[in-house]
């Protein structure tokens, strides 16, 4: 069984670039996302399509998904096809602005789907619950493969195929995607040869003492990993997106050291939030969630602090940057916890919310933190209660 809409986006697709449609791509700012627009991308150029634009969200000062900062900067380029990665599926006011300026909106995400969907032209998503494609668990960058090889056919060359393994293999691993079926195959096949990519982007990595001195070939993955995943933007772009696209090596080696160091900030970041929380988690033992929140806190080092916490303690994580009126955090739960579902129950303290089983995001008004607070406690408890009367 075939994933639902897959031929469709591929034939919308193939049809704005046989018409000369305008294109937008309009990408999540991790390394997940950024592999998706790039391998849309360079699928879409290498059949002449016209790819005008892209976007790519600041989580920081603008959130996740798709923002109406991001379409009125956008606005100048429609009417144009704005195809959405890794994120939409819960932006419903954003998608029904995004037509009214001119767009007409594809979204290609594989997060949880909500109570209703967007309103978008087509949406691509296995977590559909009508979706009875059987692997629910790829990277979007593999959903985006998946479809990058509909699209071409006997058109992705052997080059094109390993290129987009590659990113789609790296994607992957970044996003915690269950290492088994079709992810397994995809990581196989992307690092088998990732020593000898033609990426400056990949290959200048090679280069790096830390990551040459790896004690394994693995061990070298998840550092590069780690950097690629590094979120920081230069301009309207992640440097990620930048250093992937680069096209000599002296600019890969000037925009990986760019990361390396931000990376190095931001683990130091993160060691000193966790610190701090651990002190007040010691005072708070008897709560059965983790709910924080400081407006010091960035909220990129905030998802490798929530995972640390929640595996340290094994509870629900709730981790916000608190803003002037808003606050923007992330979500870790333990295995069987599902954040998103959490998150469902108390959807009206929110701006917005979504993400996967176990690690997800939200936007809320600084006056409902408190509620939003007392929501998840009161329906976590009946969860919390009823798996202790299971034993």
């Amino acid at each position: 069984m075939e994933m639902k809409n897959l031929k469709r986006v591929a034939s919308r697709i193939k049809k704005a670039i046989k018409n000369k449609e305008n294109i937008v791509l309009y990408g999540d700012g991790d390394l997940d996302g950024i592999s998706s627009v790039i391998i849309l991308k360079e699928t879409i150029s290498n059949l002449r399509g016209n790819v005008v634009g892209f976007y790519f969200s600041s989580r920081e000062n603008e959130g996740y998904g798709i923002t109406e900062k991001g379409l009125n900067d956008l606005k100048n380029l429609a009417p144009a096809l704005l195809i959405v990665l890794d994120c939409g599926i819960s932006n419903f006011k954003e998608v029904d602005l995004a037509k009214k300026i001119g767009f007409e909106v594809i979204i290609i995400d594989h997060h949880e789907v909500l109570e209703k969907m967007p309103s978008a032209s087509i949406i691509l998503d296995p977590k559909q619950k009508d979706d009875k494609y059987s692997f629910k668990w790829l990277a979007n960058a593999g959903i985006v493969l998946k479809l990058s090889q509909e699209i071409l056919k006997d058109k992705m060359t052997p080059t094109l195929r390993k290129n987009f393994f590659e990113l789609a293999a790296l994607a992957t691993l970044a996003d915690l995607m269950p290492q088994e079926g079709e992810n397994q195959d995809i990581i196989e096949e992307g690092l088998a040869d990732l020593k000898n990519s033609w990426r400056p982007g990949i290959a200048i990595f090679w280069q790096i003492e830390s990551i040459k001195n790896s004690s394994s070939f693995k061990e070298s993955c998840q550092k590069i990993v780690s950097i690629l995943n590094t979120i920081e933007m230069k301009g309207n772009l992640p440097v990620t997106y930048l250093l992937l696209t680069a096209n000599d090596f002296s600019q890969a080696k000037e925009l990986a050291h760019e990361l390396l160091i931000k990376k190095e900030e931001r683990q130091r970041e993160i060691k000193e939030i966790t610190e701090k929380l651990k002190e007040k988690i010691s005072q708070k033992t008897n709560d059965l969630i983790i709910f924080e929140g400081d407006s010091t806190w960035s909220l990129f080092a905030l998802g490798s602090v929530a995972s640390r916490i929640c595996s340290l303690y094994q509870k629900p994580v709730f981790l916000y940057s608190k803003k002037e009126k808003v606050s923007r955090g992330t979500v870790r739960t333990p295995s069987g916890i599902n954040g998103v579902d959490l998150m469902k129950k108390c959807s009206k303290c929110l701006v917005t919310f979504g993400g996967h089983f176990q690690a997800a995001g939200f936007t809320v008004k600084n006056e409902k933190l408190e509620k939003f607070r007392e929501c998840l406690i009161k329906n976590f408890k009946k969860i919390y209660e009823k798996s202790n009367n299971l034993y």
